[in-house]
């Protein structure tokens, strides 16, 4: 992207022109998963960079394992939010054993689970995963009137949605249900639609979301997380993967990491100070899900108003 605004580069910035600058059009590609607040957040990355650095800034779309492995080949250069543990066989390839990415030491909080309306928990006592094995309780989710309940595990490609399809074998509800894949925008659509007639909705959230902005949630209780009871094995792996994992207490909580390539240390110091010392909070993120998500605002728009109204927060990643 060949920026129209007036830039002065600082002497490291100059290097890594002259040492990347055939390689790719753009000074800094910043991966993008498809998530509304990693779209958020990227956009806000690409404003602080461009205007306070003075390098161009290139988003690409991509999935976890891609923008990983350009990051190790140096096509990409940032992943702004990595769930972990959901990404940890990445993290373990690309920064424990290559040794070419880096993660920040800032991680957001999160969590992960099966959700219901409250409005569900209240009226049908469906509170614990337990509850999703109750053939009397659960025929309420049969939504296509076809005999048998649907549960929303996942967008496909979804490391979370591999550990859930594990999850559901584990605690049985996999017998009696209807495991269900498709994109979250879809997921969270059908939800909005069924808090508006008061039906009934079952299916994988996480926090930091804009759904817990707009919806009143119940994450379902499980009995606490035990590492001896969790053992997944990816179908990369293994044909077997399902046969072989379990996972029958909750997720182990998870954090949010911005990941970036080792090699802008040397290349874009600058940047690599940023990405070292880049935070957000989880209310952050929310906040940006709902605003491109639910208000239909544009990524763009909303990150230079972002940044614009965040200058205390944008100065500490820079100066920090």
């Amino acid at each position: 992207m060949q920026s129209t605004k007036t830039r002065t580069l600082t002497t490291s910035a100059i290097i890594g022109v002259a040492a990347a600058g055939a390689a790719q059009a753009a000074d800094i590609v910043i991966g993008v998963p498809n998530w509304a607040s990693v779209n958020a957040t990227a956009h806000v990355l690409e404003v602080v960079i461009e205007d306070n650095l003075g390098l161009d800034v290139e988003l690409q779309n991509g999935t976890n394992p891609i923008v990983f492995e350009a990051m190790d080949k140096g096509s990409m250069h940032v992943h702004p939010e990595v769930w972990m543990p959901n990404q940890q066989n990445l993290h373990d390839t690309y920064v424990k054993d290559n040794g070419t990415v880096v993660m920040n030491e800032n991680p957001v909080q999160a969590e992960q689970g099966m959700c219901v309306p409250s409005y569900i928990a209240e009226e049908y006592d469906i509170t614990h995963i337990d509850d999703l094995s109750d053939p009397d309780k659960i025929g309420i989710f049969d939504t296509d009137g076809n005999g048998t309940p649907e549960v929303w595990v996942g967008a496909p490609g979804w490391a979370s949605t591999v550990v859930e399809k594990v999850r559901a074998k584990s605690y049985g509800y996999d017998q009696m249900f209807e495991l269900t894949e498709y994109e979250e925008t879809i997921a969270y659509a059908n939800l909005a639609n069924a808090t508006t007639a008061n039906e009934p909705w079952l299916g994988f959230c996480y926090s930091p979301h804009y759904i817990f902005v707009t919806q009143d949630l119940y994450v379902l209780e499980e009995p606490a997380h035990d590492t001896d009871t969790w053992e997944i094995v990816q179908p990369t792996d293994d044909p077997d993967w399902l046969e072989k994992s379990k996972a029958s207490t909750a997720w182990n909580g998870a954090t949010l990491h911005l990941h970036y390539a080792k090699e802008i240390e040397d290349a874009y110091p600058e940047v690599a100070s940023l990405f070292e010392n880049y935070q957000m909070t989880g209310d952050d993120l929310g906040a940006m899900g709902k605003a491109l998500a639910v208000d239909g605002e544009e990524a763009a728009d909303f990150a230079s108003q972002w940044v614009s109204e965040n200058q205390d927060t944008v100065i500490n990643w820079l100066t920090n």
